[in-house]
């Protein structure tokens, strides 16, 4: 204010908070503003604060979600490089290197831009199976049917469930009941409400493909599935080879907000 007068022009102030009469705390910014007659002589002037509030929120927002984005492009690229390791060690020439590498890439790339499109970075969980599942389907065919609640899955889990789902599928499409015309693929899945918390179970059941057994050596594939869920969001894979075809059982433990029924 002194300034405003001595220099007869209007100051932007620093930013400060003002405590209102019933404790709540107000960031403001202040404009003094000299005042002037109707012959142009300063007369006195007056303080405008201006509240921020609106303003605050939002910068804090958008360090929250820049804080997100470093971290989960710290996560990504870690998981980039172990999946490359691990594929490099486990296919037998550049080919197949080239063509496994750039499924579980291209899986990624599907389970980051579905949360993109997600709505408080909440997927649901049909969208994601859709996204792996909707390439082998053949429309009147029905050879993938998807059978569940309206569940919403939180963003650390969509990434992980995303690769799984992939691993299943391209296996499928290689080896098990989507290899042949007359295959099918299930997938059904609940939610069981305990006490302890939510669980999500997610049935994988193959039919009508090639005759099934155990693989002789257990490559990347069967690896991922059976430990990327556990190591990142503490779920269980439990895989069994039957006759008719794959059987695979996902357990994964839901917080409450990131169910919707």
């Amino acid at each position: 204010m002194a300034v405003a007068l001595k220099e007869n022009v209007p100051i932007r102030g620093m930013e400060a908070v003002a405590e209102r009469p019933d404790g709540t705390r107000v960031p403001f910014i202040p404009y003094p503003t000299p005042i002037h007659d109707a012959s142009g002589a300063l007369v006195g002037a007056v303080n405008m604060l201006v509240d921020i509030t609106g303003r605050k929120r939002a910068e804090e927002h958008q360090s929250v979600l820049i804080r997100e984005l470093h971290h989960r492009i710290k996560n990504t690229l870690a998981t980039v490089q172990a999946i490359m390791e691990s594929t490099a060690r486990s296919s037998p020439t550049t080919d197949d290197f080239r063509t496994a590498f750039s499924g579980r890439i291209q899986s990624l790339a599907n389970a980051h831009s579905i949360l993109t499109d997600a709505v408080y970075q909440a997927v649901p969980l049909k969208d994601l199976l859709r996204a792996e599942l909707n390439a082998h389907d053949e429309g009147a065919a029905r050879r993938v049917t998807l059978t569940g609640p309206d569940v919403s899955i939180s963003s650390d889990i969509t990434v992980p469930l995303s690769m799984a789902v992939h691993e299943l599928s391209t296996n499928a499409a290689k080896h098990g009941a989507l290899s042949v015309p007359a295959g099918t693929v299930e997938v059904i899945w609940s939610v069981q409400i305990e006490a302890g918390g939510n669980t999500l179970v997610i049935q994988w059941i193959e039919r009508d493909g090639p005759p099934v057994a155990p693989p002789a050596r257990r490559g990347f594939g069967s690896k991922l599935l059976e430990h990327l869920l556990t190591s990142q969001v503490g779920g269980q894979t439990t895989l069994e080879y039957k006759p008719e075809g794959l059987y695979a059982r996902i357990v994964i433990p839901l917080q409450l907000k990131a169910l919707s029924l």
